[in-house]
């Protein structure tokens, strides 16, 4: 759509694009229908009160902090009943000794299963918190509940907003490791069930800004940096591929591995969110099952050369391979 450099304006920008449309040069833009842009609205603010939540914690946990309780030490998820059950404990304004433990163990106050000692607990539960940090507390509590309880509605809002197909499409894609019922949803609230606006994998991928840039001369591939896309898709892709390389048996993270070596670990994870995106786009249009090729998938070629490129490397580290008498 860009005209000649140097001969910009509003008026004659609206002349070139009229006169594009006009010779049906212009790309019809992807506009999803009103119960899918419905559905991206509840997902997103589904998303934004997830954020305001991890944010109130942040704020949970600093105050606590600030009071000399370290229960992030002795508690893993800080949103959850245990943690809850202890605070709301603390709150009554009671030191925590160990006769007192031994009662908030059997009553399950405490949880059984934390991997913290009896003394570690003790001495990290006990604080100096003021009147004022209590009523704060206990406000931004109170807000914690409020956002658990409207996620919640939003969880139960989305699944009954979502069509059978578009639960169909959510369920075969959460066969990919790393992708959730969650993000599945959010996925799905995005690109929809019908790949046929999508021409290629290419294509939902360079409209999604997952793709590298296209910037060569000379025979020369520069740097080419991603688009920005669809936000919310490109987003939840990232994150699900941060959880899809710990999986050390999938062929994510073979690809992470292989491509942060030489690439960083950022790019990787841009690459890897690309192909879960191709995956996604194959899974729906042609309504195929996901096959994970594998961690040793790129073991499989150039074998001789890795071999003797390990060898190399052993070598130079002042390794010598034994010699096998005859």
């Amino acid at each position: 759509m860009k005209a000649v450099p140097g001969r910009k304006t509003d008026v004659k920008d609206a002349e070139w694009i009229a006169d594009l449309l006009q010779h049906g040069l212009l790309q019809a833009s992807y506009i999803p229908d009103r119960d899918q842009r419905e559905l991206r609205e509840l997902v997103r603010y589904r998303k934004s009160l997830v954020g305001e939540r991890n944010r109130e914690l942040n704020r949970l946990q600093k105050m606590l902090e600030g009071a000399n309780i370290k229960i992030s030490g002795t508690i893993t998820d800080i949103n959850g009943k245990s943690a809850r059950n202890i605070l709301e404990y603390i709150l009554s304004g009671k030191q925590i000794d160990s006769a007192e433990y031994d009662i908030l163990y059997e009553k399950k106050i405490i949880a059984h299963n934390l991997k913290a000692t009896k003394a570690q607990i003790i001495d990290d539960l006990n604080g100096v918190m003021s009147q004022l940090q209590r009523k704060m507390m206990k406000i931004l509590l109170n807000h914690l509940d409020e956002l658990n309880k409207h996620i919640k509605e939003l969880d139960d809002d989305i699944d009954n907003f979502m069509k059978p197909e578009e639960k169909e499409a959510a369920n075969a894609i959460q066969d990919i490791p790393g992708i959730g019922n969650t993000s599945a949803q959010a996925i799905v609230a995005v690109i929809g069930t019908d790949m046929g606006r999508f021409p290629t994998d290419a294509h939902i991928s360079s409209w999604s800004g997952l793709c590298p840039g296209n910037n060569e001369s000379a025979h020369k591939r520069k740097s080419g940096k991603t688009r920005k896309g669809n936000a919310l898709l490109r987003e939840t892709l990232v994150v699900c591929a941060h959880s899809a390389v710990k999986n050390k048996n999938s062929y994510f993270s073979a690809q992470f591995a292989r491509i942060s070596a030489h690439r960083g670990e950022k790019r990787a994870y841009v690459a890897v969110a690309h192909f879960m995106l191709i995956a996604i786009y194959h899974i729906i249009k042609d309504g195929v099952a996901f096959r994970d090729l594998g961690a040793d998938y790129y073991n499989q070629f150039n074998k001789e050369r890795k071999i003797n490129a390990y060898l190399k490397k052993l070598k130079a580290l002042g390794w010598e391979a034994p010699v096998v008498a005859a």
